[in-house]
């Protein structure tokens, strides 16, 4: 399989997943004509469309794809029905197309319906879980979106995290602004600040990168609990996660 990033509007990515015949996914179209110019760059054959939920810059070019490829299955939860989805799935489904074989996965928490797409090594998590950091809470609650999170560290550490936005410097910023001892996180900073800085894209991102690196992801740390101040013994963790969420929202 080949993985191909195709930015697009100011900071999304789009995700083309390739196999050995040139067949292709294509995920998340913020915009069609970044990935239209990739498909014929490369001459791809698309099979299919995924949609991780409903906002405009995940579904934007759907349209216009459509009318180049007017056969196109494109996947979806409910939520995504009027934004272009002809085919809808839900959590425990699977989507299979020649050598495409992507277990859904129910992520709320972003929006009501959120869901990603996983086929090993890839998960596809939209807005769920970006490199260091998480979506924000727009439709959901802070308990779903800490189940939806818990659910993609449970998958294996060499996850690939393809997640649809360069937030990564903005999230080790503020990870380093409240656990500065943390040297992984310093560490990790310096390195993304320099690649930021020669307009390098920093995801995808491997699970186990960020387990090192997200504190979204170490709500069980003693030491991130103290920074927090949170001083109970066996805090509930959605409450750890909830606050830092609520921090990072304030930043």
């Amino acid at each position: 399989m080949e993985l191909i990033r195709v930015p697009a509007l100011n900071d999304n990515y789009i995700w083309i997943l390739a196999d050995n015949q040139r067949q292709c996914i294509i995920v998340d179209p913020a915009e069609a004509e970044p990935v239209l110019e990739k498909i014929a760059q490369k001459h791809l054959i698309p099979v299919a469309i995924l949609l991780t939920h409903h906002h405009n810059d995940h579904t934007g070019g759907v349209e216009e794809i459509l009318s180049k490829f007017t056969t196109l299955p494109v996947f979806g939860s409910k939520e995504t029905l009027n934004k272009g989805a002809t085919k809808f799935v839900e959590e425990g489904d699977n989507i299979v197309i020649n050598q495409f074989n992507f277990h859904v996965m129910s992520l709320s928490g972003h929006t009501t319906e959120h869901i990603g797409f996983y086929q090993a090594p890839y998960l596809f998590c939209g807005d769920t879980l970006f490199s260091a950091g998480c979506g924000r809470i727009f439709e959901g609650t802070p308990a779903q979106m800490y189940q939806s999170i818990q659910k993609i560290a449970a998958l294996p550490d060499d996850t690939l995290i393809c997640c649809a936005h360069e937030y990564t410097l903005s999230n080790l910023k503020f990870a380093h602004h409240i656990w500065p001892e943390n040297e992984a996180i310093a560490r990790y900073l310096q390195k993304i600040t320099q690649m930021r800085d020669k307009h390098q894209p920093t995801v995808p991102t491997t699970l186990k990168t960020e387990k090192e690196i997200n504190i979204f992801l170490q709500c069980d740390n003693q030491q991130l609990q103290n920074k927090l101040q949170i001083n109970m013994k066996n805090p509930p963790l959605r409450a750890v996660f909830t606050l830092l969420r609520q921090l990072k929202d304030q930043y």
